[in-house]
């Protein structure tokens, strides 16, 4: 692959990467930092293994780099959930909705 396009797939990762920190800093709570966090384990390493797999191709490092993305990917949604779980335990010493919430 063209050495020009895997440096922009670099930079597009190391960007989403960054815009997902600069949420993480700007959000005010626990719940709405979690979005960032969430989505900092799909958009830019999936850019950065794109430019993974286009200098590397399907060698031993773009396989275990096709493992890890996709270890990020699936094991995210439960480590998310579950810390939202833990925080709203913490916050208001049940997971479950007030009634109040509901409405």
């Amino acid at each position: 692959m063209n050495g020009i396009l895997v440096d922009v797939l670099v930079a597009l990762g190391v960007a989403a990467e960054l815009v997902c920190v600069a949420g993480c800093v700007a959000m005010r709570n626990v719940f709405d930092r979690l979005h960032y966090v969430s989505a900092g384990t799909t958009i830019g390493p999936f850019l950065i293994l794109a430019a993974i797999l286009g200098k590397e191709g399907l060698t031993s490092a773009g396989l275990e780099s096709i493992a890890a993305v996709a270890l990020l990917f699936l094991v995210n949604p439960i480590v998310v959930h579950a810390t939202a779980r833990a925080a709203r335990k913490i916050d208001f010493d049940d997971v479950e909705p007030n009634p109040q919430e509901i409405e």
